[in-house]
């Protein structure tokens, strides 16, 4: 091999690693810290770079994108001495990778720690039940210590959120006795709710049916009440218009009486105290009729004034058979009307033959006399 050929690969190869080591080729997202003699230098930026061979070298590589680290269980007590275990989950996002690779050497582990002192600072100030529920202000507070801290690691914390908080297994009995204590709690308080509205609203339709009901009636009332008093109002000046008779109304009273006893319901009925009034309305009524219906030439025409004075006696007689006579046809009438009233009423027709009974042999005992 020709010995000039030797020194030329050598120095072919020398300059191939020179270039090589020359060009450092960064991916998108990525920076790379350069350091020159042991000594930083410079991040490399995404892309073509060129560096001084021998001297410059990488010495960190880092991921600028935004990054989730989640933490293992650490156990908390809390206020009220119970100890849980809680999960916590971290989103943080390199801004200065010179800080990031020279302000901490594990910027992980220091995030971690810091974390679980917190958590415990934070939760050591609340019972287990504020610890449960109050996840938001946990995570509000985990994130503004932490952004504190980290903000000077080159390190942005954009969120902090709690995976799980676990409590002691019989403390998670204990909670779901009393969950179970409130759901059947709450359950009762909602059947008696609904059975006091049910009761609420029975009674108030109820109580609507009832006025409606009532209200129904009265109308009622007053329509019929209404009605039956235009009827007398009519009958009422019927009468005065045709000029009626007292008599014919009494007659007409007692052709109503039979009325009264028809209803099969009717277990008694009261007899009006005008019954008598009417009966001898009736009675002089027809007594009246007899008496106009004598004519004037009845008397005979011997009779003269000369012979007054002895005839006086005979002239009272006479007026007492024809007075008597008078008496026995109205009587005969008030019979008539008694009868026709005692058909349907039995005891108003035993007192109108007791009242008429003596009347009648009376007067005729003073015909006889």
């Amino acid at each position: 091999m020709d010995p000039v050929v030797i020194p030329i690969l050598v120095a072919t190869i020398v300059v191939v690693f020179l270039v090589a080591s020359t060009v450092r080729i960064v991916p998108q997202a990525r920076r790379y810290n350069i350091e020159r003699f042991g000594r930083y230098r410079r991040t490399l930026q995404p892309g073509l770079n060129f560096v001084v061979p021998v001297a410059d070298r990488v010495n960190t590589k880092l991921d600028v994108r935004e990054q989730v680290y989640s933490s293992d269980p650490k156990p908390v007590i809390t206020e009220d001495n119970l100890v849980v275990n809680i999960d916590t989950v971290l989103y943080y996002q390199i801004t200065d990778p010179r800080a990031a690779a020279y302000e901490v050497a594990d910027f992980l582990q220091a995030i971690d720690q810091l974390t679980v002192t917190t958590l415990r600072n934070v939760i050591g100030s609340m019972d287990l039940e504020g610890t449960l529920t109050s996840r938001e202000e946990i995570n509000a507070r985990l994130r503004t210590v932490l952004d504190d801290a980290t903000g000077k690691w080159g390190i942005r914390v954009n969120r902090v959120e709690i995976k799980a908080i676990d409590p002691p297994h019989t403390i998670k009995e204990a909670m779901e006795k009393q969950m179970r204590a409130e759901r059947d709690k709450r359950a009762a308080i909602l059947h008696a709710e609904g059975e006091r509205q049910a009761k609420i609203l029975t009674a108030e339709g109820t109580k609507q049916k009832d006025i409606l009901e009532a209200q129904g009636t009265q109308q009622a009332m007053i329509l019929r009440a209404d009605g039956e008093a235009k009827a007398v109002e009519l009958v009422f000046q019927a009468v005065h218009r045709n000029n009626a008779d007292p008599k014919i109304l009494a007659y007409k009273y007692l052709e109503t009486l039979p009325h009264l006893a028809k209803s099969d319901n009717n277990t008694f009925w009261v007899i009006p105290g005008e019954l008598t009034e009417a009966v001898r309305a009736v009675t002089s009524a027809f007594g009246d009729q007899s008496t106009m219906g004598l004519p004037a030439s009845a008397q005979p025409e011997g009779t003269t004034t000369a012979d007054a004075d002895d005839a006086s006696d005979e002239g009272g007689a006479a007026e007492l058979e024809a007075g008597s006579s008078l008496s026995l046809d109205a009587a005969a009438a008030a019979d008539e009307v008694a009868k026709q009233a005692a058909a349907v009423v039995s005891d108003a027709k035993a007192e109108a033959e007791a009242a008429r009974a003596p009347q009648v042999p009376g007067r005729g005992q003073t015909s006889g006399d």
